[in-house]
């Protein structure tokens, strides 16, 4: 009989399966919501060549508010929610994972890589198709074509209803491309994603542990957290943008090979091409890695099996815990899986350093 005075570590197996997901996914809209519309401007900073319809993050914002309002900055919204379907994938693969490997392997750094591995590569084959179509959706402006495809009026001029006009870029995406279409950028998606979420960790512990000498040992550890996350999203974003920006083109622009679409955008626009929407990522990364490093393992606390709600002996995995600041601070990691900032829930667990 599981005794419920000695959990060292919230597991899968102590969750409510029912409230992690719904708990979970109902903290990621609210996320998703308030970050919403610099994915969009991300993604259209990225598409344009040099700074033919925008001139910066800013500058994109005003312009699509004046020209289609608050409901532009939304579009393609309804279908990129359907990527919250990859994150409980991301989440049930990687628990499921690391606890079949830990019949082979002990390690937190092996059952941590391959549970990861294995959990970013099913979260990507759903979350990229979704991806393509939201993307062509985001693209969109009254009167004009910025992607490929360009969604089709009705007849009288009123234009479509928001499925009206997904249903018309699948098939548009389909006629081109047939079913490879919506698999365009997967080889991209994980160079972003993966290195994304192997250099977040690393500056992550970096900064924690600069800012646990550089403040007094009263501060609270969650103020270590809630800073730390934003500066190592920041740093992240600053050198995986160049793979995002590809990543991007590939999709919308419908190329086939990254070195071509590398080429050319160096040729077009120098090498500060590769910097762009840079501003937009950073913005729509930090409320979200926030959440991830203060928010998760409040959410599998809430998420404990009945029986264990009132167990005082659990040890977050998650996300890691500054020891007191001594002579030289300890910092104690966590063994997780890599944090993909931008791939699903944005709530995903994270990598460990803890042999």
């Amino acid at each position: 009989m599981e005794d419920k005075r000695n959990i060292q570590i919230i597991e899968w197996e102590h969750l409510d399966k029912k409230k992690f997901y719904v708990f979970g996914v109902a903290m990621t809209m609210m996320i998703r919501v308030s970050v919403y519309p610099f994915t969009l401007i991300r993604t259209r900073l990225q598409v344009q060549k040099g700074k033919s319809l925008y001139h910066g993050t800013f500058d994109a914002f005003i312009k699509i508010l004046r020209a289609d309002g608050v409901t532009g900055l939304y579009r393609g919204f309804l279908v990129n929610t359907f990527t919250l379907i990859s994150g409980q994938c991301y989440v049930t693969t990687y628990e499921l994972t690391r606890k079949f490997v830990a019949d082979y392997s002990q390690s937190n750094t092996v059952k941590s890589l391959v549970a990861g591995g294995s959990a970013s590569l099913v979260a990507q084959s759903i979350t990229v198709p979704i991806d393509v179509v939201s993307q062509h959706l985001m693209m969109q402006r009254k009167g004009e074509r910025m992607g490929r495809f360009q969604v089709r009026g009705s007849p009288d001029g009123r234009g479509v209803v928001a499925f009206g006009q997904t249903k018309d870029i699948i098939r548009q995406i389909l006629r081109a491309d047939g079913l490879r279409g919506f698999y365009r950028g997967y080889v991209a998606s994980l160079l972003t994603y993966i290195p994304n979420s192997a250099v977040w960790w690393p500056f992550y512990h970096f900064y924690a542990e600069q800012l646990s000498y550089l403040c007094p040992k009263e501060c609270p550890h969650i103020v270590f957290q809630a800073v730390s996350g934003p500066l190592a999203a920041a740093t992240a974003s600053i050198l995986t943008n160049p793979m995002d920006v590809i990543r991007t083109r590939v999709q919308v622009e419908g190329k086939s090979s990254i070195t071509l679409t590398f080429r050319q955008l160096i040729a077009e626009e120098g090498p500060w091409g590769l910097m762009k929407g840079l501003s937009a990522r950073i913005i729509s990364a930090t409320p979200s890695t926030i959440v991830i490093v203060v928010g998760y393992e409040s959410l599998k606390k809430l998420s404990l099996r009945p029986e264990l709600v009132d167990s005082r002996h659990w040890l977050p995995r998650s996300v890691p815990v500054l020891g007191p600041v001594l002579r030289k601070p300890t910092i104690h990691t966590s063994s997780a899986a890599p944090v993909p900032c931008e791939l699903f829930w944005l709530l995903p667990p994270s990598v460990s350093l803890r042999s």
